[in-house]
């Protein structure tokens, strides 16, 4: 951005389009950057999973970071709670750092972030 002060022209479509948005933006809570992490071999292929994703197993990899030892992936979550689990490999695992969790129905837990 240069700076610049915005200026709209009272009245005209696109101010009053632009005003709009503004205040939805305003009034909307944004949520916030989670950052996710889980220790796996180097050769692993890890994603995480869960409610802000409908739980698809491949849309969110994790980076390796080989001076940590560890798979890392930072989220914008919205505001809530989320469930999650990491897949390392096609395997499914919880969070073993987070403190909550919760059933999902079918006897088994999932890590769950609140933000």
């Amino acid at each position: 951005m240069s700076g610049a002060p915005l200026v709209l022209n009272k009245g005209s479509e696109s101010a009053d389009r632009q005003i709009d948005s503004l205040m939805r933006l305003m009034t909307h809570e944004t949520g916030k950057a989670i950052q996710f992490e889980i220790a796996a071999h180097p050769d692993s292929k890890v994603y995480i999973a869960g409610t802000f994703n409908n739980w698809d197993p491949t849309t969110h990899p994790l980076q390796h970071h080989p001076e940590e030892g560890v798979f890392k992936a930072t989220l914008h979550l919205a505001a809530g709670a989320h469930a999650y689990k990491f897949v390392v490999n096609g395997v499914w695992h919880m969070d073993a750092k987070c403190p909550h969790w919760e059933s999902n129905g079918q006897g088994n837990l999932n890590s769950v972030i609140k933000v």
